[in-house]
């Protein structure tokens, strides 16, 4: 099977059917690929990236894809939905003591990352300086789907994983104009030219993401949609507006959508777990999509000439150019040394790199197969190296920090006629929730305990009810007091029913 182009013929119903069938069967397969992933710790870019090479020209699938436009394409398409996931997921409790850190190790980190790997490239393997630059800005970003899948695995002090997810959130944005101003021909802009290009780009999109974001919430908190289903579309699509409202100012996309994205998974919206099963899934057909594409598109056969050179400029880039990055960005901050260390070896590449290696490809810069075959060499590699003994490393460094009492799973309905809301309140094992009588919760007034369901019962409590773990409790509230009736609901599910006397404010609560 020979897919190139696609300029050849045009594509028929019974073509359709052909790529429709290799599609679901590919996605069957990486999906049976999570659980291998998962069982023998292999990182899962690894899994995918393999079965698009197994199914390419060199292996079983004999397919022959060299359309590089169509990667770059469908590659930032599914960075757009990684990214709105993994803004969804994000705690602003968590991030905010974070981001000066993060922007500043996401703008000057990458500052220093492309200067030192571009040396390397252009002094160590002999590359022109265009191609050395374009592979230190290619490989100066860390992966937002790299980051988002490990550290939520590993119990991290709250301020390192709020730097990380932030800053690899933050750094597609400057890194692509980068790869795009030195892919372009003719000469490369002034370096204080291409700071003005970085610094309004960034404006605009943050701007356009957070009013999106802002305006999404609002309206979803306050419009009873008709279908519980239909909410969590609705937010992917107020993600994607971000995005594209961001790209067409002429601004940042990428950090409008991951901006627009943490303000709505902030906000407490109605069916939050339904929409964050949603978004999860989303991103995991996203990943799976542009790691197969991506696989497809390399050639295992050219890639020999390339591996040496690719562990030259990745052994720099690991060894030198980001603890270089982390310890002038982030000494500013008194960040201590031990979490200086991992954050410095948890700058993990993935996609995203491999689909900015695309875009010198379409440009048609000299040399941009091998630049291609170089970053997909380096990211392959190191990822095994880094991802796996990332937990190995924190418990080292004793960074591991204890589990934390659960959080509540509290689902929201809103009842527009009646101007209430219905909570659904999950009580997870470990919540502290467990053994406090209904009367001890304290709701506000205007806030109630209808029904409580138990193993498979429900039964309408008494003040003197006892909750237990496994419980799931309805809670009716009218519209002015919902917000303080989930801080309260949080707030006993952490500290118990002494919450509020002894100084427990609702962790998690979102405030």
């Amino acid at each position: 099977m020979r897919v190139s182009q696609g300029r050849e013929r045009p594509l028929t119903v019974h073509h359709l059917n052909q790529l429709l069938l290799v599609c679901s069967l590919v996605l069957l397969v990486a999906v049976a690929a999570v659980r291998i992933s998962s069982r023998s710790g292999l990182p899962s870019l690894l899994v995918y990236l393999g079965i698009g090479v197994l199914m390419g020209q060199d292996g079983i699938g004999d397919i022959h894809f060299s359309n590089a436009e169509l990667t770059q394409v469908i590659g930032y398409a599914a960075l757009v939905v990684i990214l709105a996931e993994g803004g969804l997921g994000t705690k602003w409790k968590e991030i905010k003591p974070a981001l000066p850190a993060a922007s500043a190790l996401a703008l000057g980190g990458v500052a220093v990352s492309v200067g030192v790997t571009a040396s390397a490239a252009h002094f160590l393997i002999g590359l022109e300086w265009r191609q050395a630059l374009i592979v230190g800005a290619v490989v100066s970003s860390t992966d937002a789907a790299a980051v988002f899948s490990v550290l939520r695995k590993i119990p991290l002090p709250a301020r390192v994983t709020g730097t990380l997810e932030a800053e690899s959130g933050f750094n597609d944005a400057p890194v692509v104009i980068l790869v795009v101003a030195f892919s372009t021909a003719g000469p490369v802009d002034h370096w204080y030219v291409l700071l003005g290009e970085i610094a309004l780009e960034l404006a605009i999109g943050a701007a356009i993401g957070l009013t999106v974001g802002w305006l999404g919430s609002w309206g979803l908190r306050h419009v009873a949609l008709p279908a519980s289903g239909l909410y969590p579309i609705a937010v992917m699509a107020i993600a994607v507006t971000a995005y594209a409202g961001g790209a067409l100012a002429h601004g940042s996309g990428f950090l409008g959508v991951y901006l627009a994205s943490m303000v709505m998974g902030n906000a407490k919206l109605p069916h939050w777990p339904a929409t964050r099963g949603f978004a999860d899934g989303l991103g995991w057909i996203a990943q799976i999509g542009m790691f197969v594409l991506l696989g497809l598109l390399v050639t295992p056969h050219e890639l020999g000439d390339d591996v040496v050179p690719a562990l030259v400029i990745g052994l720099v880039l690991t060894m030198v150019a980001r603890p270089l990055s982390v310890v002038l960005c982030l000494t500013p901050f008194r960040v201590p040394w031990q979490e200086q260390t991992l954050m410095s070896w948890a700058g993990l590449r993935g996609a995203v790199p491999i689909i900015l290696a695309t875009i010198p490809m379409v440009q048609g810069v000299d040399a941009s197969r091998r630049i291609f075959n170089i970053v997909f060499v380096l990211v392959v590699v190191y990822t095994l190296v880094q991802g796996p003994t990332l937990p190995w490393l924190a418990r080292k460094l004793r960074l591991g920090e204890d589990a934390e009492a659960a959080d509540l799973g509290i689902e929201s309905a809103p009842l527009e006629r009646l101007r209430g809301h219905l909570l659904s309140v999950a009580i997870p094992e470990g919540s502290k929730m467990h053994g406090v009588e209904v009367a001890e919760l304290r709701l506000p007034a205007g806030a109630a305990v209808t029904l409580v369901v138990r193993e498979g019962k429900s039964f309408v409590p008494l003040p003197t009810t006892v909750l237990r773990r496994g419980d799931e409790l309805l809670v009716v509230t009218t519209d002015p007091v919902r917000d303080a009736a989930e801080r309260r609901l949080r707030s006993v599910g952490h500290g118990g029913k002494l919450a509020g006397w002894l100084g427990t404010n609702g962790a998690g609560a979102g405030r």
